[in-house]
């Protein structure tokens, strides 16, 4: 019997040992970032000892750092009741990152307030909470969007999944555009009639900036820099500009903590300067990196990527119904879950009002996505200059200006019909509208009838110019 004793003792060491041991080993791992290996291991010691705070904040932060942060909330909680060092914050980023930011801003309220009891710095956690503020103003304004569709890709070549008119212009890696090599990051759009792009490269700051170059008689011009307004203190990658010319969206990192956000601007030519960027809200952005929002306005269709809730080297690219005006959900009466749903785009089919609507879109997706590009476009356009010539291709202008003002006749009516279509289906809104909402329309539908008839006054006069402008040359 004594050496029965003796044998249950000496396993009891052995095993405490080997756990011990495995503690350590984890929280080598821990300390080390490597916070996928030492999960499973935290894991097994917080169920053994469920108040044990070490145990929960360590396995917390894991669950956090792996893209678990709804599974990192409760150990936190407990952490922070154990009053564990660090808590607080890491429960205020789990919070944020799962949305709820009303919790994530009072937890770092209280972090900081401690952080000033103890006389330590500030800095970090009032940006984290200046963030987590801006966010909360977000999900307020959430805007009611149709997505139909999502798939998820290898970050390294999103852009090849991008299927959208050649109208809508070209998506490019700035290495696949430029011939280059090397870790360059920044993409390129480049238009429809292929004279102009706008392309992300490091800057004097070190960081990425958004620059933009004009073709000239087959040459490229001199790089022009966006405004600091744009290329600000962060990362500024994922340009693309609508068909009009002057609105233009991209993502930055420079506006807070966390990661890429998608914001718009336009040109003013009155001024010859970007308006003030605005963010483009929730759900095109979250606590993640979302960027490179295209609308490709000849499909109706828009695309965006992010990785939010995906693993490392993967994005998630969601398709969408482009919106002719803004509308967001009412905050005041929805229940506070499924607005986080809708911000998250948990569920695509929570976004659907319109089943037909869904189902034409679909079959414009599909469309899209099973075109396979002509190898050799024989003819780019049709212009009649006179009784014997009809141009077809670039090379047929002998006038310079002439195929310079052409370009810009292009581009204006393609404008041109995109508007007419926005009017045209403001008009059929109108008519299906109550009172009140007719009274909103009816100004921003008397506004789009005057550009729409101004702008087919100066395509007809420009298409004359050109007309003449060519014929000179040729006499």
């Amino acid at each position: 019997m004594k050496k029965v004793y003796i044998l249950f003792y000496f396993i009891c060491f052995c095993l405490c040992g080997s756990f011990s041991q495995t503690l350590q080993q984890a929280r080598s791992l821990y300390e080390s970032n490597n916070y996928v290996d030492a999960k499973p291991v935290f894991e097994k010691y917080v169920k053994s000892s469920p108040s044990n705070g070490n145990y929960n904040f360590w396995y917390g932060v894991c669950c956090l750092k792996t893209g678990e942060p709804e599974k990192a909330i409760p150990y936190l909680e407990t952490a922070v009741k154990k009053r564990i060092t660090g808590g607080q914050l890491y429960l205020a980023q789990a919070y944020h990152d799962s949305y709820h930011f009303q919790n994530a801003v009072d937890c770092y309220e209280e972090y900081i307030a401690e952080l000033e009891k103890r006389k330590k710095p500030t800095e970090i956690a009032d940006s984290l909470l200046e963030r987590s503020k801006m966010y909360l103003r977000m999900i307020k304004g959430v805007e009611e969007v149709c997505v139909i569709d999502s798939f998820v890709v290898d970050k390294v070549n999103f852009l090849e999944h991008y299927k959208i008119s050649e109208d809508a212009g070209t998506l490019y890696n700035y290495n696949d555009f430029f011939k280059a090599s090397g870790e360059n990051v920044g993409t390129v759009y480049q238009n429809e009639i292929e004279s102009k792009i706008y392309y992300s490269e490091t800057g004097e700051n070190g960081t990425l900036d958004i620059f933009s170059k004009s073709k000239l008689d087959n040459e490229w011009g001199r790089k022009q820099t966006l405004p600091s307004g744009i290329n600000g203190s962060g990362n500024a990658n994922y340009a693309y500009v609508l068909s009009d010319g002057i609105t233009i969206y991209y993502a930055t990192d420079g506006e807070g903590l966390g990661g890429y956000d998608i914001y718009v601007t336009r040109y003013n030519t009155n001024a010859d300067t970007y308006l003030t960027p605005e963010n483009v809200g929730m759900p095109f952005n979250s606590p993640y990196n979302d960027y490179m929002y295209v609308v490709d306005e000849y499909n109706n269709l828009g695309w965006f990527a992010s990785d939010r809730f995906q693993p490392d080297g993967k994005v998630c690219i969601y398709v969408f119904i482009p919106n002719v005006s803004k509308q967001t959900y009412n905050f005041e009466i929805m229940d506070a879950e499924k607005m986080i749903r809708l911000a998250k785009l948990y569920s695509l089919r929570e976004t659907w009002n319109d089943e037909s609507e869904v189902k034409e879109a679909l079959a414009r997706l599909q469309m899209v996505l099973d075109y396979k590009p002509k190898e050799h476009r024989k003819v780019d356009f049709e212009l009649v200059i006179d009784d014997n010539r009809t141009y077809h291709v670039w090379g047929d202008f002998k006038s310079a200006e002439a195929k310079k003002l052409f370009q810009h006749f292009l581009r204006l009516k393609k404008d041109y019909l995109v508007q007419e279509d926005k009017l045209e289906k403001m008009r059929l809104r109108y008519i299906q509208s109550g009172n009140e909402e007719k009274i909103q329309l009816s100004p921003s539908i008397l506004d789009l009838e005057k550009r729409v008839l101004q702008m087919n006054i100066e395509l007809d006069t420009l298409e004359v110019e050109v007309r003449n402008k060519e014929k000179a040359n040729l006499k």
